[in-house]
């Protein structure tokens, strides 16, 4: 019997953390919930955790904090964050501080479900480096030929596009930090070569126009992120 991947929730609201706790665990998830941020690090330390549920407005110690020492003892566990807010700032903040989403309420549980379910299958099936074939929605990319491909129709890439949506797919709905693109492609993190880089972005979009289901969203001031829905 596969063992249930365990999340680690933290939400100071005692009845709705009390109904998705519940929720989760019919969802055959296990669940430490935590009702308070200043107790929440050492809980996080004493346990094993496939992915954490951070709500951003808690008493004492703030989601964000909270999720920040957690990045600080973990570069790999899964963060989602929660909150009232939706602020743009606070929504960039959350994301590059390592989150995987962040999502506002009120929200549907169903969905989280699904969300959390895809993050910890990217995270058991994240393509090795080796990997040359990928599926991104309904094209077929061949890194090895620079070619993406959907039906008859075949768009031939150049090495740097290739490059680039390589390591987007091995990120696929994961935030792909604008300095490893740099670092890995192009050798810099410079200011011109991140230009070049939103050009080959922007070129990428054009390829994959035919598929509404793909967009590669610029997360301001952090990277990019290939969703495909």
């Amino acid at each position: 019997m596969k063992e249930k991947a365990k999340i680690f929730l933290v939400e100071d609201d005692l009845s709705f953390g009390a109904v998705l706790k519940s929720y989760l665990e019919i969802h055959e998830f296990e669940v430490a919930w935590v009702d308070d941020g200043k107790c929440a690090l050492e809980r996080f330390k004493n346990g094993k955790f496939d992915i954490c549920i951070l709500d951003v407005m808690l008493p004492n110690i703030d989601g964000f904090t909270i999720g920040s020492e957690i990045r600080s003892l973990d570069d790999d566990v899964p963060i989602i964050f929660l909150t009232a807010k939706s602020l743009k700032e606070d929504i960039l903040k959350g994301y590059k501080m390592g989150a995987d989403d962040y999502i506002t309420k009120p929200f549907d549980t169903e969905v989280l479900v699904v969300k959390i379910r895809a993050i910890l299958k990217r995270n058991d099936h994240i393509p090795p480096e080796e990997a040359n074939e990928f599926k991104v929605g309904k094209f077929h990319f061949d890194y090895r030929l620079r070619q993406v491909t959907m039906g008859r129709n075949t768009q031939q890439l150049s090495p740097k596009e290739a490059e680039l949506l390589k390591l987007l797919c091995q990120h696929e709905n994961v935030l792909l930090p604008r300095e490893t693109a740099l670092n890995k492609i192009w050798g810099e993190d410079g200011y011109f070569t991140a230009r070049s880089m939103d050009v080959f972005i922007t070129k990428l979009r054009k390829y994959l126009a035919a598929d509404p289901s793909i967009e590669i969203k610029n997360i301001h001031g952090s990277g990019f992120l290939l969703e495909i829905k």
